[in-house]
């Protein structure tokens, strides 16, 4: 440094220091910036499919206890509603000790879906040769015909069937599973993946929903450290044509590539899948394993004629991808979900309601196309 700058910087100083103290001037607050949003291309033309599933609701919550079938113990792990994705790693640990606690190490997992697949990886970390029996494997499973969204407490239970002590056991399972998928973050492909959430509404609160129905749990509010808190945006702050939005972070599924994923990582483990189908729990007698969990979702209905299964019907239709679009939108009861695997659009206009106790998985085009007509109706009048 130059002697006549280090001088001039203490004369400086010692200038400032005599004068009057000055005011203190904060620095003006980050702008609220939004990434530019590319608008979907929402054609009825452009949809290349359309589905529909299942969801295997129970009003008491997931089944996760223990029976005995002859000489097999059997550890039930299905009926968890809309939340089969957001859950499975949590229900998978819970019943896995409970597997592992028969001090089997050869153990049988029945169904290739969400809860199965994850069962399976759980069961080879604990140290177990696992056998996946299925009549499907991904994609033609039902829960590959999920959404794609973190949905923990999505129909999980119904709050007056519930016991004392299902929201800590939910609690539980949430969070293991949301600490699971951290580690697929950055994966190649990005099986798991954050996405800004946009909810769009021309009424203050956001859309209202239909009256009445029945009275879900829900317990997002124990679990709110787990993703950021929703922000509102200031008018002509973003590009949307509605008075109110709401934007919000959360994880999303890519169930194409993260369920080939999870087949993947069972299969380098020495894992085994075999092609087989089920009709009455004495089917499990030719099994040679003596301890089986049982992860066949809806399908756990008709195989274990549980009546407190009621299924609930999804349906989606499935956009072109476009892989500058990468943000989902709830507007007027439409769900549209940027996945890697295509663009998901899904009416759920009926709130929680929507779907409850239909077990039709006919796809209904011209649904599919009254949705995409909404999309395309808020897009048409997007601010560019």
């Amino acid at each position: 440094m130059k002697r006549r700058d280090f001088l001039g910087g203490v004369a400086l100083t010692s200038l400032t220091g005599c004068a009057h103290k000055l005011k203190t001037v904060a620095p003006p607050a980050a702008p609220n910036l939004l990434p530019r949003l590319m608008p979907i291309r929402a054609q009825a033309d452009r949809i290349f499919r359309v589905t529909a599933c299942l969801r295997p609701f129970r009003a008491a919550g997931p089944r996760l206890d223990v029976e005995r079938v002859g000489e097999k113990i059997v550890v039930h792990n299905y009926g968890h509603g809309g939340s089969g994705w957001s859950l499975s790693w949590g229900s998978g640990s819970i019943v896995v000790e409970k597997a592992m606690a028969t001090g089997e190490r050869d153990i049988a997992v029945l169904g290739c879906g969400a809860l199965g697949l994850t069962s399976a990886i759980l069961l080879q970390r604990a140290g177990a040769k696992v056998t996946i029996y299925a009549k499907e494997r991904p994609p033609e499973v039902r829960s590959a015909r999920a959404t794609g969204s973190w949905t923990p407490d999505s129909r999980v239970a119904l709050h007056s069937a519930v016991s004392a002590d299902f929201p800590a056991l939910w609690e539980k399972m949430c969070r293991y599973s949301f600490h699971t998928y951290e580690s697929y973050l950055g994966i190649a492909g990005n099986p798991i993946e954050w996405l800004d959430r946009y909810a769009l509404s021309d009424e203050p609160g956001g859309r209202r929903r239909p009256e009445g129905g029945l009275d879900f749990a829900h317990y997002q509010d124990r679990v709110a450290d787990l993703t950021p808190r929703a922000e509102e945006l200031a008018p002509g702050s973003h590009p949307f044509p509605t008075k109110y939005a709401r934007r919000s972070s959360s994880l999303t599924f890519n169930i194409a590539g993260y369920s080939r994923q999870l087949v993947n990582d069972f299969l380098v483990e020495g894992g085994k899948i075999e092609r087989i189908e089920f009709h009455s729990p004495s089917d499990l007698v030719q099994l040679p394993q003596r301890t089986v969990i049982n992860a066949t979702g809806y399908g756990a209905r008709a195989l274990w004629k549980d009546e407190t299964i009621v299924p609930v019907r999804g349906q989606i239709a499935w956009l072109i991808p476009q892989p500058e679009v990468n943000y989902a939108v709830g507007y007027r009861g439409v769900n549209i979900l940027s996945r890697r695997d295509g663009i998901v659009v899904q009416d759920g206009a009926a709130g929680e309601m929507d779907g409850y106790n239909i077990a039709d998985e006919t796809p209904d085009r011209a649904a599919a196309e009254a949705s995409v007509g909404v999309v395309a109706e808020l897009y048409s009048r997007m601010r560019r």
